[in-house]
């Protein structure tokens, strides 16, 4: 909205410094800022409202370190993210981009759908919360209208240009004469040197794409929510994994959608997807803020309504920029965390059954629970998972130039 105004003062009375908001980054730190700040004086009126309202956390004894000092904590933090993020995009970000629309609807739609899932467990006073197949309806849900809008929608297209793009003709490749926007379900290989793949080659028939890549887009965001949802287990995880992967996000869309680095890196140059850069710093304010309150020992905890939120946020994100195959890397963290309750239980149930007693792989799943029960303090444990995020973050950007 600050934008719109700042526009308008700008075009129609010169008004000083106006014409900054028209800088997607003066914008996106702003907007970065301004998350960071809402979240730290928010927070505290978030978190004395839940306290009011007793939404505590229910605490399983699981016989880990220093779990049961935990009961009672406030939850539903999510909504200090969920509302921190919203109000820097509505104030800096340009609304009726496309894109900017599909992550706004995300995140509302996905911390819906874990506030009714808190509120079920915390004043129905039933543990399992939602039920799991109304869960990932939501999210089948939720996959089909960005499949669909980012398949079929006029301005989610790939510019290609006829001539060789540098700073010197910057204005002349502008010109529509030079370049045209195509519809594309192209998307990138990390370290391959042609790292283009259409999806649409997976099929025998072009009039199947659409239904390949709504599928596609359906399992990326139920599974990245779920990842994220999984890994929300101690004190700050999930909040500061998911600033982490929300900022290599940001460096990622900045560069798809400036024309002279994505000429320079030779990657796909992606109109409009500047604006998402806005949406990313808010995202990662968010994050950051709410780790004020979240880091050990936490004042309150994200809940369902802020974890679901975080993945599909970044699976939507990830499919925005074309960069979705390289959430196995970026999302290492989530994908460790998924993987450790897949094998567990997988091989918890084979054992039973070929020896009649069901054998472990870890301690306990997921894996961060694995290193409480080996005695590690939970902080230490958030400390090395950041760490280890860190250095995947690293190794996505450095698919930019490695390939």
């Amino acid at each position: 909205m600050l934008y719109y105004l700042f526009k308008y003062l700008d075009e129609h009375f010169a008004f000083p410094g106006a014409g900054v908001f028209q800088y997607i980054s003066f914008r996106a730190l702003m907007a970065a800022a301004f998350s960071l700040l809402f979240a730290t004086i928010i927070g505290k009126k978030i978190i004395n409202m839940l306290q009011r309202a007793q939404v505590g956390e229910t605490i399983r004894n699981l016989g880990l370190q220093g779990e049961m000092e935990k009961k009672g904590t406030p939850t539903m933090g999510g909504l200090v993210i969920i509302s921190t993020i919203l109000l820097p995009v509505l104030l800096f970000a340009k609304l009726e981009n496309i894109y900017i629309i599909l992550l706004l609807i995300t995140t509302v739609w996905m911390g819906m759908i874990g506030f009714v899932d808190d509120y079920i467990k915390i004043f129905k006073k039933d543990k399992k919360g939602l039920k799991g197949r109304f869960k990932i309806a939501g999210q089948v849900s939720l996959g089909l209208i960005i499949g669909v809008t980012l398949y079929f929608h006029n301005s989610v297209v790939v510019r290609d240009f006829d001539i060789d793009i540098n700073r010197a003709n910057i204005d002349q490749a502008l010109n529509p004469n030079n370049y045209e926007d195509v519809k594309s379900t192209k998307t990138t290989i990390p370290f391959v040197k042609r790292n283009e793949f259409d999806y649409s080659s997976l099929v025998p028939d072009e009039r199947l794409t659409p239904i390949l890549y709504v599928l596609i887009v359906i399992f990326i965001v139920t599974a990245v929510s779920n990842g994220a949802n999984i890994t929300d287990g101690i004190d700050g995880l999930a909040a500061g994994s998911s600033a982490i992967i929300g900022l290599v996000l940001a460096i990622l869309a900045y560069v798809s959608g400036n024309i002279i680095f994505a000429d320079y890196l030779n990657i796909m140059f992606l109109p409009y997807t500047g604006e998402v850069v806005i949406f990313c710093l808010a995202f990662v304010g968010a994050c950051v803020g709410f780790l004020w309150y979240n880091s050990y020992p936490a004042q309150v905890f994200m809940g369902d309504t802020g974890s679901l939120m975080l993945g599909a946020v970044i699976a939507v994100l990830s499919l925005i920029i074309r960069k979705e195959l390289l959430l196995p890397i970026l999302c290492g963290i989530f994908f460790i965390e998924n993987m450790s309750v897949i094998l567990q239980v997988s091989w918890f149930k084979y054992t039973r059954k070929k020896y009649g007693e069901g054998r472990r792989i870890f301690l306990m799943s997921p894996i961060h629970h694995h290193y409480q029960k080996k005695g590690i303090h939970e902080a230490k444990i958030v400390t090395r998972f950041w760490i280890v995020g860190i250095l995947l973050g690293i190794a996505a950007l450095a698919t930019l130039k490695i390939r």
